[in-house]
């Protein structure tokens, strides 16, 4: 499938016209509901195959965050082999009592796998809650970038490069 092809596919069966309020508080008169492009599986194995090659060399896991960045690393890390961790926008106050599970993440090259990113701001926070248990994190993917700048600015003023797969253009 080429990468217009993923595009209209996407666009097809994930987006959506009405009254939306983002999670950044903004309400958008449309909405990519990434939970409809992510229960797909040949859509999401098309996905992980084109997000691959912008993985920075070096990567040593990914980090889905909660909740839809996670099918998108679970697919990544089986396309490319590399490990991943599930982050959750808090600990859990039982069992491990962890934010971020899988796998051991200090002094690690870490890469923040994201689904849509508007601003950037859950990718901010969870990039501060990973360094502060020592992972090594400049650079963050996502399936869609959706928001009106990019590069979004959140993410430079924290040292990060953001890679979306699309922006929000390539649906027009």
């Amino acid at each position: 499938m080429t990468k217009q092809d993923l595009a209209k596919k996407i666009f097809e069966i994930a987006h959506l016209t009405g009254e939306f309020k983002l999670r950044s508080g903004q309400i958008s008169n449309e909405y990519f509901d990434k939970y409809r492009f992510e229960a797909q599986p040949d859509l999401l194995r098309q996905i992980a195959k084109q997000m691959a090659p912008l993985i920075p060399a070096g990567t040593e896991i990914l980090a889905g965050l909660e909740m839809g960045g996670i099918p998108i690393a679970t697919a990544l890390s089986l396309e490319t082999g590399l490990p991943c961790v599930f982050v959750r926008k808090s600990a859990k106050d039982y069992g491990t009592c962890k934010f971020a599970e899988g796998l051991e993440i200090s002094g690690k090259k870490v890469c923040i796998i994201e689904d849509v990113v508007t601003t950037g701001g859950q990718v901010v926070l969870s990039t501060a809650d990973l360094r502060s248990i020592g992972a090594q994190i400049n650079h963050v993917l996502c399936v869609i970038h959706r928001g009106p700048v990019f590069p979004e600015p959140k993410l430079s003023e924290i040292g990060l490069t953001l890679s979306p797969l699309f922006l929000k253009s390539d649906f027009n």
